[in-house]
C-alpha cells in the first residue's frame, strides 16, 4: 500500500455544526506532522470502499457519525474488525446511552446521583400502580425521562407533579424505560449556579461552567476549581469514563444547596463540541483547542507506537 494512503487519523461527522471542531482537530493534528482523512456524509460511500478494498487505511478513527448512515455503520464495523483505534465502538455508546444501566452502575462505583426511580417500558407493563406517597421522595417538581431515548432533551419532562404526569410520558416512547428523579437546587454564589460540565477525553479531564437555566458556558481551570473545593469533580468524571467505559464523553455535575456533589446528567456519548465564538450556548473556544490538541495529541502517540514496533 502506498504509505500516502495509510492516514494517521480519520475524521467521520454528520452534522453541520461540527465542521469547526473537526477542523481544529485536523489543525492540531498537521501541526504535529500527522496525515488526516476527514469523511463528511457525502463521502462515506466511497471511503468506505476504499478502506474495504485497501486502497486507504488509517490508525485512529475518531468518529462522530456512526448513528447517522449505513455507511458509517460500515465504516467503523469493518474497522474495528480490522483492529482500527475507534473513538468510540457503536456497542459501548449503546451500553453507556441508557440511562437506566448507568445509574445502577454510578451506585454501585459510589457516585452520588438525584434521588431516582427507574421504571418499566409501558409496552411491557403498562400498569404498575404507583401511588402518589411512592413518588413524595422525589418532591414537587420532578424530571421524567426516557432512558434510551436522548438527544437535546427529547422526551424530557421537566415540571412533572404526580401519576398522572408519569403514565402520560410513558405513554410518549412506550418501549423505553423511563427514570423519575429528584429536581435538585444547585448552590449559587457570585451570580453564578453550581452546575458544571466535564469532558473526559482520552484520559484526560476538562471543566466548564454551564448554567442549567441558559445553557450557556464559562471557563472553569483547576486552580479556580481547587478553590472552591470543586476537584472531586475530576475524579468524579474518571470515575464515570471506568464505569461507562467510553473515551469521550460529557457528563453533568452539579453541588447542591446541601454541598453534595451529584451527576445529574449522566454521560453525553457524543458532545455537542460547538464554538462560542460562533452559538452563544456552544463550548469556549480554548477549551474546545484543548480537547481537539488532546484527540490529535492521541493519534501521534499511537502513530509514534507504530513506527517504534
Amino acid at each position: 500500500m502506498d504509505p500516502r494512503s495509510r492516514y494517521d487519523l480519520a475524521l467521520t461527522y454528520d452534522w453541520e455544526y461540527d465542521k469547526d471542531f473537526i477542523r481544529l482537530v485536523e489543525e492540531s493534528a498537521r501541526g504535529r506532522g500527522l496525515t488526516t482523512l476527514t469523511v463528511p456524509p457525502a463521502g462515506a460511500g466511497r471511503v468506505l470502499e476504499a478502506f474495504s478494498s485497501g486502497e486507504l487505511d488509517f490508525r485512529v478513527l475518531l468518529d462522530r457519525a456512526s448513528g447517522a448512515a449505513p455507511d458509517f455503520v460500515g465504516l467503523q464495523a469493518l474497522a474495528a474488525e480490522r483492529g482500527r483505534d475507534v473513538i468510540e465502538g457503536l456497542d459501548r455508546i449503546r451500553w453507556a446511552s441508557d440511562k437506566a444501566t448507568m445509574h445502577l452502575e454510578f451506585l454501585t462505583a459510589g457516585i452520588l446521583t438525584p434521588y431516582t426511580v427507574i421504571l418499566p417500558a409501558f409496552a411491557a407493563e403498562p400498569d404498575i400502580g404507583l401511588k402518589p406517597e411512592e413518588l413524595a421522595p422525589l418532591g414537587v417538581p420532578f424530571f421524567i425521562k426516557p432512558a434510551n431515548t436522548t438527544g437535546g432533551s427529547v422526551g424530557v419532562v421537566a415540571d412533572a407533579a404526580g401519576p398522572a404526569d408519569v403514565l402520560a410520558a410513558r405513554r410518549t416512547y412506550p418501549a423505553d424505560k423511563y427514570l423519575l428523579q429528584e429536581k435538585i437546587i444547585p448552590e449559587a454564589r457570585d451570580g453564578k449556579r453550581f452546575w458544571f460540565r466535564g469532558f473526559f477525553v482520552l484520559g484526560e479531564v476538562y471543566l466548564t461552567w454551564w448554567d442549567d437555566r441558559t445553557h450557556l458556558y464559562a471557563e472553569l481551570g483547576y486552580d479556580e476549581a481547587a478553590a472552591l473545593g470543586l476537584d472531586p469533580i475530576y475524579a468524579i468524571v474518571r470515575t464515570i469514563a471506568r464505569v461507562s467505559r467510553l473515551r469521550f464523553f460529557s457528563t453533568e455535575v452539579a453541588r447542591d444547596v446541601r454541598g453534595r456533589l451529584l451527576v445529574v446528567d449522566y454521560v453525553n456519548e457524543i458532545c455537542d463540541m460547538r464554538l462560542r465564538s460562533a452559538h452563544p450556548d456552544g463550548v469556549p473556544d480554548a477549551v474546545v483547542a484543548r480537547i481537539a490538541d488532546r484527540i490529535a495529541a492521541y493519534a501521534g502517540g499511537a502513530a509514534a507506537r507504530e513506527r517504534s514496533a
